[in-house]
């Protein structure tokens, strides 16, 4: 099994509605326990006891929430216990070439600098999932894919630390 924990700020209702959906595409695969909380309701010890955290935000000026930031300011205290986990992102925003982008960016900058590992995407959205507005059934969709995608590859991480541990 893999621990999945999706973190998430709102302020519409709209990256919420992104969060639920990462949370059935990652319980999909029904290798997966998951944990949908806001930012400013996780602790550290959640981040460390997840095998995956997905991180979403509403995108302000470009960048994650104050509250998103907050939690990885916070995780200062556990640098190096994240490393080897697997990070993805999401995003809502108000409008095209709105800053969704550089959101997730920053978002995925604090996981790689806690080590963690991250999956992109060779088709468009390559950095996670990004509504404008509430989201479509095509957002709802690349939700879906990205909270099963990052569950995959955790299991192939936790697979091969496995087969590593007993060589």
């Amino acid at each position: 099994m893999v621990s999945v924990l999706i973190v998430y700020d709102t302020q519409t209702g709209n990256t919420e509605k992104m969060a639920q959906h990462v949370a059935k595409g990652a319980k999909s695969t029904s290798q997966a326990k998951v944990f949908l909380k806001r930012a400013r309701d996780t602790n550290l010890q959640d981040l460390q006891n997840a095998d995956v955290i997905i991180v979403g935000s509403p995108t302000y000026y470009g960048l994650m929430s104050a509250a998103v930031k907050d939690l990885f300011d916070r995780s200062v205290k556990i640098h190096g216990k994240l490393e080897g986990k697997v990070g993805a992102a999401f995003t809502s925003s108000g409008g095209t070439a709105s800053g969704a982008e550089t959101t997730i960016l920053s978002i995925l900058q604090a996981m790689l600098v806690h080590g963690m590992i991250i999956q992109g995407r060779h088709g468009s959205k390559h950095y996670g999932a990004a509504a404008v507005g509430s989201p479509d059934d095509q957002d709802i969709t690349d939700c879906e894919d990205l909270g099963k995608r990052a569950v995959q590859l955790a299991s192939l991480v936790k697979s091969q630390a496995s087969a590593e541990k007993h060589a």
